[in-house]
């Protein structure tokens, strides 16, 4: 076994966007840090590499934002609304009913601006996310759904700037390198245990480690354990490396647990594509996020959500689970010619969608292999109970359709063929529960002391979401607590 000592001043677990925010931070400080990644190179990233890089923050409006979003020719006419603290606060106890953290939450939402702005000069570039958060108008464009931001070639730009600005800083990131242990003495955490690619171990030692390793959805085993029969059918949409390990161990050294460990990020995830779980070519772009303006049916013919309760970013988290309550864990977004030219096109014409197109709803049914006579009364019952004004994408427009479950917006009639459905799994993205910390990421024993040299980040954090989860604040909350964590460290 290979020791070595003097070690450095920070080691940090896991390669995402909270574990180089934890590293910037520290050698922004001075520190010695040592970066330790399980997954190779060309596998490296975490989960943040698979996300569109979209990041919820507190802003004044566009421009506001000019000094953070690199130049477009399409700013002049777009209209950003702006979203305050107050917006972002009620969001996350909206859609998590109440069940986020009120400390962590005040953190994050009173953080946000600060550290994008702070990642900004460092080199990390953003943009504003016309593709998937704007639609034209006649006047131009209109940003919906609090969430305006995202990073320039999203999850791989947002890697490929942190892994350079940590370059220049001197971190020593070490690819390969899968931390399977920590290191103790009497008073708490001195190291880690490692095995590289090539299967050599060794051992670290460090005046503090900060996990930023995941939660724990790429286990089957820990899914079924923690949230419940029949997950381990789900496509883990991100990184094979997210496994638990860590969290378990710092479990067993005393630490207790923070936030939901029932729940997680789901979405609806492109159930037959060849390669769907890990693709790193796809990424992103494997998610069906259009469904509010079309139906989703089951195996049965039968709708089972509210495509329209809100804008995607508060319900596309969520709907995952639903799909894999179904019979088949299988589900179909259901579009006609009308509202086919609406869909995101980097999600509906990504190379090898799976998608079956027909000129009658009895074709298509047959085709996906739904009983015609049933999905022929779901459209009917649906188009029959139409109610409102025009379809308006950009705003909730009470266009609704009652029936059972209802659509509460931007329902519009499954009427003009061609028809398009759209097969869908559940895509798990993350899990909610991880490790409790302090407000700078310590993490803490269930006396509420904490376990010295250990801090914690990241999905690896637990408490700020449960149930459900609004888009983008992921991101926001890994760089908020990995700066701290790292300032401290």
């Amino acid at each position: 076994m290979n020791a070595e000592s003097p070690g450095p001043d920070v080691v940090v677990v896991g390669g995402g966007n909270a574990g180089f925010c934890a590293a910037h931070a520290a050698a922004e400080h001075g520190r010695r840090v040592v970066l330790l990644e399980a997954a190779t190179r060309d596998l490296a990233g975490g989960n943040s590499y698979y996300t569109a890089g979209a990041t919820r923050m507190v802003h004044a409006g566009l421009d506001d934002l000019r000094d953070v979003v690199e130049p477009d020719e399409r700013h002049p006419t777009t209209t950003v609304p702006p979203y305050s603290a107050a917006d972002f606060t009620g969001d996350l106890e909206k859609v998590t009913e109440g069940r986020n953290d009120p400390r962590m939450t005040e953190i994050v939402v009173g953080e946000s601006s600060d550290t994008v702005r702070w990642l900004a000069g460092k080199g990390v570039r953003y943009r504003l996310m016309y593709e998937r958060q704007a639609y034209a108008r006649d006047d131009g464009y209109l940003f919906w759904g609090g969430l305006h931001v995202g990073n320039v070639n999203g999850g791989i730009g947002l890697i490929a700037d942190h892994t350079r600005i940590a370059a220049d800083e001197g971190v020593d990131v070490r690819y390969g390198h899968r931390v399977t242990g920590l290191l103790t003495d009497d008073e708490g955490v001195v190291g880690v245990r490692y095995t590289t690619e090539n299967g050599e171990d060794g051992e670290l030692l460090a005046a503090s480690v900060v996990l930023t390793s995941g939660g724990f959805e790429s286990s089957a085993t820990m899914r079924e354990e923690h949230l419940g029969p029949g997950w381990a059918r789900a496509k883990v949409r991100g990184t094979p490396y997210n496994t638990g390990e860590l969290l378990l161990a710092a479990l067993e050294l005393g630490a207790t647990r923070g936030g939901d460990w029932s729940t997680c990020h789901s979405v609806a995830w492109d159930a037959l594509a060849e390669h769907n779980e890990s693709n790193r070519e796809l990424t992103n772009r494997l998610t069906r996020q259009s469904y509010p303006l079309g139906i989703v049916v089951n195996s049965e013919g039968r709708r089972f959500v509210d495509e329209g309760a809100d804008f995607r970013n508060y319900t596309y988290a969520k709907y995952g689970r639903e799909i894999l309550r179904q019979p088949g864990s299988i589900a179909y977004q259901i579009f006609d010619a009308d509202l086919r030219p609406l869909l995101r096109s980097e999600e509906y014409d990504m190379p090898g969608v799976s998608v079956v197109q027909a000129d009658s709803l009895e074709e298509l049914a047959r085709d996906i292999i739904v009983d015609p006579a049933a999905l022929a009364a779901t459209v009917k019952e649906f188009n029959a109970s139409i109610e409102g004004g025009p379809l308006d994408p950009t705003v909730k427009d009470g266009r609704r359709a009652v029936v059972t479950p209802p659509k509460s917006n931007w329902a519009s009639p499954i009427a003009t063929a061609p028809f398009y459905a759209y097969p869908v799994t559940c895509g798990i993205t993350f899990t909610f529960g991880g490790l409790r910390g302090d407000d700078d990421g310590r993490v803490l024993r269930p006396d509420g002391s904490a376990i010295p040299g250990l801090f914690a980040a990241g999905e690896a954090l637990g408490g700020l979401f449960s149930g459900n989860y609004p888009g983008g604040s992921g991101l926001t909350a890994g760089m908020v607590f990995g700066r701290r964590a790292g300032s401290v460290a």
